[in-house]
């Protein structure tokens, strides 16, 4: 058989020198975010709360905030991307406003920076300042896509995992990370029930994460909306503090947890001395073997009370390899614990405590990666600030999105499914008869987006 020729090099089509005068946008589906940003009141909270000097006049602070979410949404992850998508006029007539200039929108951020604000204790050689009141104005706007949630979906229990991350940054003012990189290192706090983010803390890198948690915790309960009858906390090592500890264990609380400990030199020799018939099984893996067992107690947990109603348990994982291969210290296995106030089986805690991975984690990676946390903008601590937490109220109103107008089979979607899908479609924008009037180029996105508008605008307004 003739072999087939190549493909020509040259696709069949050309430019047209002629421009079409009517007004088409590659980003149809974003004004649906920024639909549900205003139907849950979270933008008349920023106009309200987020007041700062403004070079451009005409522009509210809501709509300085929904250019980022409509930027981010679109995949843009830089200010000076917005050169490209404030010339989209299609999509400026769908919001009803002309975006913002990239200069303007760095303005914008820089305002929320405020000198030498009162500084809260954070390890013994370095504080994190208060917030600012704009950047508490966004927290604000935040909670309130909480409590919409809250309100069309509730939960009787919240789950909150808490945990840092490091974004890298080489700004002048940046500090050094324990990893040794420079950046900053904001701790977040995760509601693992609703996939909602409910307090952030922005921190310079060198701020230990094993500091000031019983303050971040306070704050995060504190946001929690009506209806939460049950609180639970999980954590890394971080969050081992017996200050943190004895505030869950507060009888007035009653916070269950289940946080990995240290591993310290006496609980180590603890989970040594324990007999073999001591150890259950906790899970299998192809090349490890790993175990559980209780340990009978710790001696250097100063606060550690066998019998008490909230008594402490600790937890002993040890993992092995299946071919009694040494691991790269020269060690036969590897032990780890977490400290828990539950009772029940030990081996479903465990499983419960490693679920944040699937959490928190999971929220670190796409602040980072699918949206735009680690594009820090400025060299200024509120500045970045801002841009941090307007990336968790983003990531809370794609979840939103998704939980309040989406078909199910977009529960679990990832920022840039959601792209492709949703906000990345094509349509055309006609004004006609004194209406504005969106065409899409597909049925299947015309349906869609027109069921999930149809649903934010059911939506009780705030």
């Amino acid at each position: 058989m003739p072999e087939k020729p190549f493909a020509s090099p040259r696709l069949p089509f050309e430019i047209d020198d002629r421009i079409d005068p009517r007004l088409v946008t590659a980003h149809a589906g974003v004004p649906l975010v920024i639909e549900l940003f205003r139907r849950v009141g979270a933008a008349q909270v920023v106009n309200e709360q987020v007041r700062i000097k403004q070079r451009q006049r005409g522009v509210t602070s809501a709509q300085w905030v929904e250019t980022l979410i409509a930027l981010w949404a679109a995949g843009g992850d830089r200010c000076q991307d917005l050169t490209t998508l404030r010339a989209d006029a299609a999509l400026a007539a769908l919001l009803g406003y002309e975006l913002p200039a990239a200069t303007t929108m760095r303005d914008f951020l820089e305002a929320c920076h405020v000198e030498d604000l009162p500084l809260l204790r954070a390890g013994e050689q370095t504080a994190v300042p208060e917030e600012s009141a704009p950047l508490a104005g966004v927290g604000a706007a935040n909670r309130r896509i909480l409590a919409a949630v809250q309100q069309q979906m509730p939960q009787r229990t919240a789950t909150l995992d808490v945990d840092a991350t490091i974004l890298e940054a080489h700004k002048r003012t940046a500090t050094v990370t324990y990893e040794g990189t420079s950046g900053y290192q904001p701790v977040v706090v995760v509601w693992a029930e609703q996939d909602l983010v409910v307090h952030d803390e922005f921190r310079d890198g060198n701020v230990p994460a094993g500091c000031g948690n019983v303050r971040i915790l306070e704050r995060a309960v504190a946001a929690l909306p009506a209806g939460v009858e049950q609180l639970f906390v999980r954590g890394d090592s971080a969050l081992y503090e017996q200050e943190v500890l004895a505030w869950c264990e507060e009888p007035a609380r009653g916070i269950g947890y289940a946080i990995s400990a240290d591993m310290s030199p006496p609980l180590r020799a603890e989970i040594e001395r324990l007999p073999e018939t001591a150890w259950q099984p906790d899970r299998d893996e192809p090349d490890m073997i790993r175990e559980w067992a209780e340990v009978p107690s710790v001696p250097d947990d100063k606060d550690y009370r066998k019998g008490r109603p909230c008594a402490r348990r600790y937890l002993a994982i040890r993992a092995r390899h299946r071919q009694g291969e040494l691991f790269a210290d020269g060690s036969t296995a590897k032990h780890f614990a977490i400290v828990t106030n539950r009772e029940g089986d030990g081996r479903s805690l465990i499983r419960w405590h490693r679920e944040k991975a699937g959490t928190v984690e999971h929220v670190h990676h796409v602040l980072k990666n699918e949206l735009a946390a680690e594009a820090l903008p400025s060299g200024k601590f509120g500045a970045n600030a801002a841009w941090f937490r307007l990336n968790v109220l983003t990531y809370n109103l794609l979840s939103a999105l998704k939980r309040l107008a989406l078909p199910g089979d977009f529960s679990d979607a990832r920022a840039k499914r959601l792209r492709f899908l949703v906000f990345n479609t094509v349509g055309t924008v006609i004004h006609h008869a004194r209406r504005t009037l969106l065409r899409l180029t597909a049925a299947v996105q015309q349906t869609l987006l027109a069921l999930a508008r149809s649903k934010i605008l059911a939506l009780s307004p705030a």
